[in-house]
């Protein structure tokens, strides 16, 4: 594992702190972000049922969010959420081809979903029309489901940053095995 630029990086098992050892086996010791964030225990146990709620429960649905996820990312310049979520779509079923759309200007649903986070990067808000038709195919809920989920993921997106988190090994040695320009 690259070493973070910073004196804080990801919690290592020994150094794992006792009020949250419960989470240690799911998500927060899953990843470097979590592992990253357990710096701060009583963040990390508030943002699990958040986490629940964007990453899993979303009305987005999965597909859906994991178009708003690569759009976020790209807009924040984060390698770490990129890599991450290219193996998630991929997972998912989308093909390199609607990946890089995403990044670049995307056709059809995907276009729409993208142009409402470069609103959200660009005008801090949904312009009126933007939201209706967002509401029109995604419902009240997609609308503000889409709207946190930039959100929790620009906050996630900014700690990455901060603290140089590195990529976990087994999405970096993924996508060495199979890259995407």
């Amino acid at each position: 594992m690259k070493q973070p630029n910073t004196p804080i990086g990801p919690v290592t098992d020994d150094l794992w702190p006792e009020d949250i050892s419960d989470l240690k086996q799911g998500f927060a010791g899953a990843l470097n972000v979590y592992r990253t964030m357990a710096h701060h225990p009583a963040l990390t146990r508030a943002w699990a049922s958040l986490r629940q709620h964007i990453v899993k429960d979303t009305s987005l649905g999965l597909e859906r969010s994991e178009v708003v996820i690569l759009r976020t990312g790209v807009r924040l310049g984060s390698a770490y959420e990129w890599a991450h979520h290219v193996s998630r779509a991929r997972a998912l079923g989308f093909s390199d081809n609607r990946i890089r759309a995403i990044r670049e200007a995307p056709a059809g649903e995907d276009a729409l979903l993208t142009r409402a986070v470069d609103a959200i990067f660009d005008e801090h808000k949904l312009p009126a029309e933007l939201e209706a038709e967002l509401r029109q195919t995604i419902g009240k809920a997609g609308v503000f489901d889409l709207i946190a989920t930039v959100g929790f993921y620009s906050v996630l997106g900014t700690i990455l940053m901060t603290y140089d988190v590195p990529i976990d090994d087994n999405i970096r040695a993924e996508l060495a095995a199979d890259p995407i320009d």
